[in-house]
């Protein structure tokens, strides 16, 4: 209940403020399950995808922003995730996935991790295509540009400035070569930014 009320009290100055050229948004799955990967380049990537995709979606978050007296009620009240990156045991993670893409809702992922401090797309890891083929759903990849100018992890608030979103084709993942799947969903992503995937 509380992500819609949240979605629709930030929508308006979202849309006016940063959010510019749409493209593809009709190649979000109305009903089934699948991920979202994106390039992560600033504070303003959870926020343009919350509030521009028709679906609930859980993002892989942080643990710095559950920490945060402003982001942690957020994170909470619009069902994220939280990822102790200092430690091993990712138990609850796999279980709170589990419970999500069971339950036929949808995954965010940023696959590099962190926000990029260049703006470049960084070396991704793959946990993005191993939950594809654990759960044989799609991964939709999903560019976003100019919100590093806007709100890059050096600024210490945004700019106004639009930002635009472009959803690719869906992929799937067939088999287990994690790493050149990886780089397939990444360099689908550095297209639709007119940026490259070096790794």
């Amino acid at each position: 209940m509380m992500y819609h009320v949240l979605r629709v009290l930030s929508y308006l100055p979202v849309r006016v403020l940063w959010l510019g050229r749409v493209v593809g948004l009709q190649k979000i799955d109305k009903k089934d399950s699948f991920i979202i990967a994106a390039n992560h380049t600033s504070y303003l990537d959870f926020i343009l995808l919350f509030i521009l995709l028709p679906r609930k979606i859980s993002f892989l978050a942080a643990e710095k922003f559950f920490r945060s007296s402003f982001w942690r009620p957020i994170m909470q009240w619009t069902g994220q995730i939280k990822v102790d990156r200092q430690s091993e045991d990712k138990t609850e993670v796999y279980k709170n996935v589990d419970r999500i893409l069971k339950e036929g809702r949808v995954l965010g992922i940023f696959p590099e991790g962190t926000r990029s401090r260049t703006g470049k797309i960084n070396k991704a890891y793959n946990g993005v295509a191993k939950f594809a083929y654990k759960y044989k759903i799609p991964v939709v990849p999903v560019g976003i540009k100019n919100a590093y100018s806007a709100w890059s992890p050096q600024m210490s608030k945004p700019k106004i400035k639009k930002c635009d979103i472009i959803i690719g084709e869906p992929i799937y993942i067939n088999n287990t070569d994690f790493d050149v799947a990886t780089r397939n969903i990444m360099k689908n992503i550095a297209n639709l930014v007119e940026d490259t995937y070096e790794y």
